[in-house]
């Protein structure tokens, strides 16, 4: 057992006397403590790999924490561990037991974007509001367990009743294209858990002990399927912090830690209030703020990193000011302290706050990153090729097979795709099946009969080798026989196709690396591709400053903060009115504040420009919630009694910070 552990980790990691809530802290080790336990039960405990799960919620975290695990077990076996989201659990479950409800074991997964076309057609809308709406209504029902029948009958209004039975429309979609969302990966093992005890017995007894990471962020369904998993035997560890919940909005409830208490009458709850990462100034800030939330659990973060800087908050003119502002504050420090651009995040509530940050950077010629940004599988070319590995993998996939089909175009017009569509829609079968069909021979010209063969034909033939042979021949085919490349450069300007096609080499490129790690076929590899957004498993190892919403910092740490546009209306967000809601953000400041190792520098405009003309900014309430003592502030406007800087000295100060760049 490493000697690097506190006492409470080390509580934590040797309780195995029944469910375990672990508090744990910002920055207090947690990830120590779940890699601790796993080779714990292994090594000391006589566990099998195989039957432990631990289950977080993004890849990245399930990477981090096989490395960590293989690190400390010095290489001994741990294969055969499950480590994995939420969400590849509920695909590895419905892959073996999919057929029991009616599904085939090669269904596809579709993301926000396919989802959002289903919705449209059923909608007859493009309005992308309103799509994003009914998704996250939808979303938040299976979230909740609810069938569409359910959902009909809670309505409270005409537009949840049009919703209910577009959820009902939407369900008949997905089911006739063998697919699945997101949120059934979770939905579908509870039902089917809930319905099949064998299946449900089966799965209980393979993993005989569950860790559960960043606890706070299950909703519902997900605490159904933990608990259904655990059964009677109830050998869990959850992690979690409900400091940390900021997903209320995503149907995460902080009521699940509730739950855990009264389900588990016999739960053990272990605090980690140890903090590794923050100075103690930006502790005390931290603890201070989240002091006004009302509590299910008292925690009190400290630690042995000394003092530190003092919190600084700065008030600038508009948003111009704050941002060139921060831009060479940052410089300066990184020229005094001879750091990294990798030691600096510069964090916000909402994605539009970056831009004037980013023309800022790039006017300064600092490296910089953002995060939440657009994902390496959003890009056409690489739909392009997923949708042909979808449509191999499961031929009824119709939105894969119009995409496939017409890309690179092969003579087959709409005119064609749309004969085929009502003859498959009025025999109730897919797209590709119909194809097969001798009646569809007299309704289509020979030629476009033949050519639509032919795709099938091609498709079935990749089919048959995509389950045998290594990944890399069969994609390499793929590529050549569709003539991608030809059609990249046919289709686009010279520049504009180099760069699509090194995407489509990078993704062949890691297909082939990660199929042979995972000793994965091809079909297993396109189930976990509509999984794994790659940009998290793709480290950008670059000297850069992070530039991310609060949302997409969690978990991460950084040696020096800028929190910006901490005004009311922003942070706390302007739709927030809600007591809960309020404390949902000020979770989120808390986020932002706990994210900070050696420096925090907090700021707000006193005025921004609101189509063409300025309006006033207040400051954020809770700015006025830190402790006032350990806070310097400056810029335009001073809270209380701290000193007004003119703006001759403010204008003095920055340019003796540009003359020192220079």
């Amino acid at each position: 057992m490493s000697s690097k552990l506190n006492p409470t980790q080390r509580e934590a990691i040797k309780y195995l006397g029944g469910p375990l809530l672990v508090l744990a802290g910002a920055g207090s080790g947690k990830t120590r403590v779940i890699t601790h336990k796993l080779a714990y039960l292994i090594e000391e405990c006589g566990y099998s790999p195989r039957n432990i799960a631990a289950i977080t919620f993004t890849n990245k975290a399930a990477n981090e924490m096989r490395e960590r695990v293989g690190k400390i077990m010095n290489g001994r076996d741990a294969k055969g561990m499950t480590i994995s989201t939420f969400h590849a659990l509920g695909m590895q479950i419905l892959r073996e037991d999919g057929p029991l409800l009616g599904y085939k074991k090669q269904f596809s997964i579709f993301d926000s974007a396919d989802t959002g076309k289903i919705i449209s057609e059923l909608l007859g809308s493009p309005d992308k509001q309103e799509i994003r709406t009914a998704q996250s209504v939808m979303s938040n029902w299976k979230a909740a367990f609810l069938t569409p029948e359910q959902a009909g009958s809670l309505a409270e209004n005409e537009e949840q009743q049009r919703l209910a039975l577009l959820y009902a429309r939407y369900q008949e979609t997905l089911r006739a294209y063998q697919s699945v969302d997101f949120d059934d990966l979770i939905r579908l093992p509870v039902e089917l858990f809930k319905t099949h005890e064998e299946a449900h017995q089966r799965w209980q007894h393979r993993f005989r002990y569950l860790l559960i990471d960043e606890y706070q962020d299950t909703n519902d369904c997900q605490y159904q399927m933990m608990k259904l998993l655990a059964g009677p035997r109830a050998a869990v560890t959850v992690v979690g912090d409900d400091d940390q919940a900021i997903y209320a909005w995503r149907g995460a409830s902080t009521a699940n830690l509730q739950n855990l208490q009264n389900d588990y009458p016999q739960l053990r709850v272990i605090k980690l209030e140890q903090n590794y990462r923050s100075s103690q100034r930006i502790l005390q800030s931290a603890n201070h703020l989240i002091k006004n939330n009302t509590k299910l659990f008292e925690k009190n973060l400290w630690s042995e990193h000394g003092p530190g800087d003092p919190v600084r908050v700065f008030a600038a003119k508009d948003e111009e000011n704050e941002a060139e502002s921060v831009v060479l504050r940052l410089l300066a420090h990184k020229f005094e302290n001879n750091t990294r651009f990798s030691d600096y995040a510069i964090l916000y509530r909402s994605n539009h706050l970056s831009r004037v940050f980013e023309e800022q950077l790039r006017t300064h010629k600092v490296p910089y990153s953002v995060s939440g940004g657009t994902s390496f599988f959003d890009h056409a070319e690489i739909k392009d090729l997923t949708a042909y590995l979808r449509l191999i993998a499961n031929p009824d996939d119709d939105p894969a097979f119009i995409r496939a089909i017409t890309t690179p175009k092969r003579g087959i017009g709409n005119s064609t795709l749309e004969k085929l569509a009502s003859y498959a829609g009025s025999r109730n079968v897919s797209l590709f099946e119909a194809a097969f069909e001798s009646a569809m021979a007299h309704q289509l010209q020979p030629r476009q009969h033949e050519d639509l063969l032919t795709f099938c034909q091609f498709i079935n033939r990749m089919q048959a080798r995509a389950e045998k042979e290594p990944c890399n021949e069969v994609l390499n085919d793929l590529l050549s026989a569709i003539d991608y490349e030809a059609w990249l450069f046919d289709s686009h300007e010279p520049r504009q196709a180099e760069n699509k096609w090194k995407n489509v080499q990078d993704f062949v490129g890691w297909m082939n690396r990660k199929s042979e790690a995972d000793e994965k076929t091809m079909i297993a590899m396109t189930q976990l591709i509509a999984l794994l957004n790659l940009l998290e498993s793709r480290d950008q190892e670059t000297d850069a400053v992070s530039l991310s919403t609060l949302h997409a910092a969690k978990g991460l740490e950084f040696g020096h903060v800028f929190l910006i546009g901490v005004e009311e209306g922003i942070l706390p967000h302007e739709r927030s009115e809600a007591p809960e809601q309020i404390e949902e953000e000020r979770r989120l400041m808390y986020v932002g504040i706990t994210r900070a190792q050696r420096s925090l520098q907090i700021s707000y405009c006193t005025r921004r420009k609101r189509g063409k003309e300025f309006a006033g900014c207040d400051p954020s309430r809770f700015i006025a919630e830190l402790p006032q003592a350990d806070i310097v502030y400056t810029g335009v406007v001073t809270a209380g009694n701290a000193p007004a800087v003119t703006k001759e000295e403010g204008m003095d100060k920055l340019a003796r910070l540009k003359a020192m760049l220079k």
